[in-house]
């Protein structure tokens, strides 16, 4: 074999497996959940101040902010303050925050209950904070990442619809850059009796760490 087909063999064999990485990581997530239009079960999950919390408590609300989000992720890590802002912003509007830990505790021990409860403390958590120890609430809605949102709206009948999914805005790294906050906007129209302008929008963050099979 001549050094140049070498070269080109090393080549095209690093591709494959560069191919065959992102491939995995693209697809290590539930292959279902639900699209904008369906409509999402309630759950009941343990919360940081150990109480169960189910969608059915808030009897007022006009719609929720589901966030899968975590303590260790960096991503999450950036988008904390403006996901507390989010509750802040809409739980008195009838959108309050909840927001669901998903990851195996085995495999991210940092995102156990017991350290959930201290971030909750340190950072003064106004929303509940969730954990989804059996990964099932997570599998339900199709998510994949942290953060990852859903906007549900609670209909007449009672049902939550849901009505976007997706990023939070459009500045993962820096909330000074946000130019597009695409929860925000979703909220704003379902408040003002419309259908948000933008459905999905694809969320950035780590892999949620699945259990193994």
């Amino acid at each position: 074999m001549t050094e140049n087909m070498k070269r080109t063999f090393l080549l095209v064999t690093g591709l494959l497996v560069t191919v065959a990485v992102l491939f995995v990581s693209a697809t290590d997530t539930p292959e279902d959940g639900y699209g904008v239009g369906d409509y999402a079960s309630d759950f009941k999950l343990k919360n940081v101040d150990g109480a169960m919390v189910s969608l059915a408590d808030y009897k007022s609300a006009k719609g929720f902010v589901v966030v899968f989000t975590c303590n260790t992720c960096p991503y999450a890590k950036l988008y904390e303050q403006r996901i507390i802002q989010l509750d802040q912003k809409y739980a008195s509007k009838g959108f309050p925050v909840i927001a669901i830990n998903p990851n195996d505790v085995s495999k991210q021990p940092e995102d156990s209950m017991e350290e959930m409860m201290a971030r909750s403390k340190e950072k003064g958590y106004s929303f509940p904070y969730l954990r989804d120890d059996s990964q099932a609430v997570a599998s339900a809605f199709g998510a994949s990442k942290t953060p990852h949102v859903y906007v549900l709206n609670k209909e007449a009948d009672g049902k939550f619809k849901v009505e976007y999914i997706g990023a939070i805005d459009d500045s993962p790294r820096e909330a000074s850059d946000v130019k597009q906050k695409y929860v925000e906007a979703a909220i704003d129209a379902l408040l003002a009796g419309k259908k948000p302008a933008i459905t999905t929008q694809r969320a950035i963050g780590c892999t949620i760490k699945w259990k193994d099979a």
